[in-house]
């Protein structure tokens, strides 16, 4: 038998959260230390996963693994991983580390205990971390609708506790007012995205009714599906299929988040301390988007072509909505919530263009959005753990008595506005390209966003960053060594994959080809310009396709 590598990633991480979980309460440092290593093993282990997958090999999925778990039910242990999962694992396990790091006082005890101001627990609260790691990385894993959906809704738990119970304090509102604020926003995210998984349940239970019928025995295995529809032994009758593919959709669209099921995400980013919030949106929020892809488009491809035009919509509003909401804040953290989910707009605007450069645009886009909005958040979260506000009012000259936090700072920030050169660009032009050669009207008007996003990140920069030094910023430190550590491998990353991409267009370009193909789409056909054959007709006079071929 081979290694399971793919369990090994996943159990890895899970096994760091009981051991540093377990720490007496005296060993904060060691829980740290713990935990950090933990993941860092992790990240090896997800660098193994991609230099053996092979993106030329035959197959929708590699490394696979499959074993019976409760048989009279169709459910399985299935893993395994393509380009797109790969990726994805990649980052989540990159990310860990860096959310140890930036966290790494988070947790640590007030200075005084009162009845009011409790000690939060250090071995908790990275432990709820790394269980977070371990339960995402068996969700891109998973093969099998049942156990993905076990993860999909385990993992709401530990981030409940994560923004409940270890909240951000710089709200400036005291204690007992940050404390129901953040049990709000705790209990908010965990209702809607309960909400989005009962219904999820109801459709994966009516899928197995369905296999159970057609097929003689019920099944959750994603590949034997697609196989058992592309052999025509499995036909959904159309409505059914709507139906199914409607409950699937909305737990993903409340995960991603996309409008009109956004609401629970600025709170819980406010709410949340930085490296809280790089999780539930770097993190947490692109296993929605990557179940549109996996699950919803190759599970339903006839109901995913019928939704696609209401689905577009939708995310056109989410891409200028987000935006337009960004400009108007006055909360450094609530601005970057908004800000993503204009970006996570454009990710379902690839997703469901059903065009090449569109999904492999999107899949980009997660990775490199997860980059850019960690960096930018991380360099905000140590910001405002100087200050103690979140308020942009509350800052001013910053650049001038801390030049490399404020250098940073604006990296991550153009970066998230898409400047040519950061890694962003290059996924949101794909984006772009891929909904405008099928979607031309909806392309053109969502650059609209592109415009709203240099407004609210350079209009955020000028206002913290430039001007006159208020005095509550003169003494601010710049960033220390533990937090370069942190920033400095991100904008690395943001530079290198926004000049040279071709590592991960090469890696997912394959999975997108394969998950078109079960949806039966191809790209639509350019026009083709007659100045491109001589002789032929006017300067730019498109002409049909068979007399180019009598030309040539």
């Amino acid at each position: 038998m081979s290694f399971p590598l793919l369990t090994a990633v996943a159990v890895v991480p899970a096994v760091g959260a009981i051991a540093t979980a377990a720490l007496p309460a005296a060993k904060r440092t060691a829980a740290k230390w713990l935990a950090l290593f933990f993941s860092l093993a992790t990240f090896a282990l997800a660098l193994v996963v991609a230099f053996r997958f092979d993106p030329g090999a035959k197959g929708p999925f590699q490394l696979t693994e499959s074993h019976a778990w409760i048989s009279d039910f169709g459910v399985r242990y299935e893993l395994g991983v393509d380009g797109i999962a790969v990726a994805l694992i990649a980052l989540t396990t990159l990310l860990i580390p860096f959310v140890i790091l930036a966290g790494w006082h988070d947790a640590d005890p007030l200075e005084e205990a009162t009845p009011n101001r409790r000690w939060r627990p250090t071995q908790g609260f990275f432990a709820l971390i790394l269980a977070v790691e371990a339960m995402v990385v068996i969700s891109f894993e998973a093969t099998d609708v049942f156990l993905f959906y076990i993860f999909f809704e385990a993992m709401l738990i530990p981030m409940y506790f994560l923004i409940g119970g270890f909240g951000d304090r710089a709200g400036g509102d005291g204690e007992e007012r940050s404390a129901n604020r953040r049990s709000y926003a705790a209990v908010k995210f965990l209702l809607y995205n309960l909400a989005g998984g009962l219904i999820m349940l109801a459709a994966v239970i009516g899928l197995y009714a369905v296999t159970a019928d057609q097929l003689g025995s019920g099944t959750f295995s994603l590949q034997q599906i697609v196989e058992a529809r592309a052999a025509g032994k499995l036909d959904i009758a159309t409505g059914t299929e709507r139906l199914l593919f409607l409950g699937f959709f909305f737990a993903f669209a409340v995960k991603a988040p996309l409008w009109p099921l956004h609401t629970w995400l600025p709170g819980a980013m406010g709410e949340s301390t930085a490296p809280v919030a790089v999780l539930i949106t770097a993190v947490v929020d692109k296993v929605g988007t990557f179940a549109m892809l996996r699950f919803c488009l190759q599970l339903f491809p006839e109901a995913s072509s019928w939704a696609t035009p209401a689905i577009l919509v939708l995310a056109l509003i989410s891409v200028l909505y987000g935006a337009l909401l960004a400009v108007a804040q006055r909360d450094i953290k609530r601005l970057i919530a908004y800000a993503s989910i204009s970006h996570f707009g454009f990710i379902i605007l690839g997703i469901f263009a059903m065009t090449t450069q569109g999904q492999s645009g999107a899949t980009l886009y997660m990775v490199n959005h997860g980059i850019s909005t960690a960096a930018l958040m991380l360099v905000a979260g140590f910001l405002i753990s100087r200050r103690g506000s979140r308020l942009i009012a509350d800052y001013g000259g910053v650049q001038k008595v801390a030049p490399v936090l404020a250098g940073t700072f604006l990296i991550g920030g153009l970066a998230t506005l898409s400047l040519p050169g950061l890694a962003p660009f290059v996924s949101e032009f794909l984006v772009l390209v891929g909904t405008f050669s099928r979607y031309p009207v909806i392309g053109i008007i969502a650059t609209l966003g592109i415009v709203l996003a240099a407004l609210y990140v350079l209009v955020l920069y000028q206002r913290t960053m430039t001007g006159p030094v208020k005095a509550e910023v003169k003494s601010m430190p710049d960033l220390r060594v533990r937090e370069l550590v942190v920033v400095a491998p991100l904008i690395a990353l943001l530079l290198f994959l926004g000049v040279y991409p071709k590592p991960l267009t090469d890696l997912v370009d394959p999975a997108v080809g394969h998950t078109l193909s079960v949806v039966d789409k191809k790209d639509p056909k350019p026009a083709v310009q007659v100045d491109a054959v001589p002789g032929q007709g006017r300067p730019g006079h498109a002409v049909p396709d068979q007399d180019v071929e009598a030309a040539k």
